[in-house]
């Protein structure tokens, strides 16, 4: 470890401040009224002056994913389409940069879980999609969306480099280090995560614990901020069988792991933290991850499992 293990390397050249704003929603069965409402919250976030405002995964609907169930694919759209023209004419208007996660509808048959990133007045610039897709009890992704086939992406906008990736990829370290490695100044994930009741008592806690620390870990292992940001509320499953109670928790994690502002569980908010990008230089400097990377020795990254061992 170097001597500087705290990641304090003295101060970074100037500074680069931000401040990111975090719409922790709850979600209504109205696609319209949830767009109304995020657009609200955006407008919030703005007044307090975060220039970059992320909101949750999949925000326009209840997450639908509970359940197999045709009739759900009609909440998607065209990404570039009708919500990224409504968001990018909010985003004009209030010279903030966004990411929003939608369903795109990209052919018949053809769908994927989609961030789209919206930069003041430059308009849609982008989007990342899911390249990671669960299959588990109340989150039956693989029904609905096609992996990912963009790759890992960075996105320059006026705010600063964007790492978007989206929920069930903010467990894979492969993912977060990728995305790094393109340049990005934030790794953000949308996210829709809870508890089953009936699970919460026994398995909630260490649950949650998990999913935190495990976004704190690439914020350390990359030397850059992380942006989590959930839905919360209970959501009930359309077939009647139980449902999901959101955890909402949304966070950010600065360089070193440590979080600067987290949201509540229970309640719908609106976070707007100001962060220095230019720490990242002395947090780097640091903590040289990158620079002793044994990039010689892994390519075996690649397989699925490697059987036996080496002597």
């Amino acid at each position: 470890m170097s001597g500087q293990g705290n990641g304090s390397a003295g101060p970074a050249a100037g500074t680069k401040p931000l401040a990111v704003g975090l719409v922790q929603m709850a979600m209504s069965e109205s696609p319209d009224e949830n767009l109304a409402r995020a657009e609200g919250f955006i407008r919030e976030a703005a007044q307090r002056g975060a220039r970059l405002v992320v909101l949750p995964e999949l925000f326009r609907s209840r997450y639908f994913c509970q359940t197999e169930d045709p009739a759900q694919f009609a909440l998607a759209e065209p990404v570039p389409g009708p919500t990224t023209e409504r968001l990018a004419q909010l985003a004009a208007e209030l010279d903030v940069t966004i990411v929003a996660s939608l369903f795109e509808r990209r052919a018949p048959g053809l769908y994927h879980n989609t961030a789209a990133v919206i930069d003041g007045k430059r308009g849609y610039v982008g989007k990342y999609r899911k390249m990671h897709i669960p299959d588990d009890p109340r989150y039956y992704e693989k029904f609905y969306f096609t992996p990912g086939d963009l790759g890992f992406r960075t996105f320059s906008t006026a705010a600063a480099e964007l790492g978007v990736l989206v929920c069930w990829d903010q467990w894979y370290p492969e993912a977060a280090r990728l995305t790094a490695l393109r340049g990005a100044e934030l790794l953000i994930y949308p996210t829709a995560i809870g508890w089953h009741p009936e699970e919460k008592d026994e398995y909630g806690e260490r649950q949650h614990a998990a999913w935190e620390t495990i976004q704190r870990s690439h914020a350390i292992a990359n030397g850059c901020f992380v942006v989590a940001v959930n839905r919360v509320g209970f959501e009930p499953s359309p077939d009647g069988n139980g449902g999901i109670e959101f955890w909402g928790q949304s966070f950010v994690a600065a360089p070193d792991g440590r979080v600067l502002v987290r949201a509540p569980a229970d309640r719908e908010c609106v976070l707007v933290e100001r962060v220095d990008l230019a720490d990242m230089e002395a947090f780097r400097i640091g903590w040289p991850f990158f620079r002793d990377r044994r990039i010689d020795a892994y390519a075996r990254l690649t397989e699925r499992f490697i059987e036996g061992s080496e002597q």
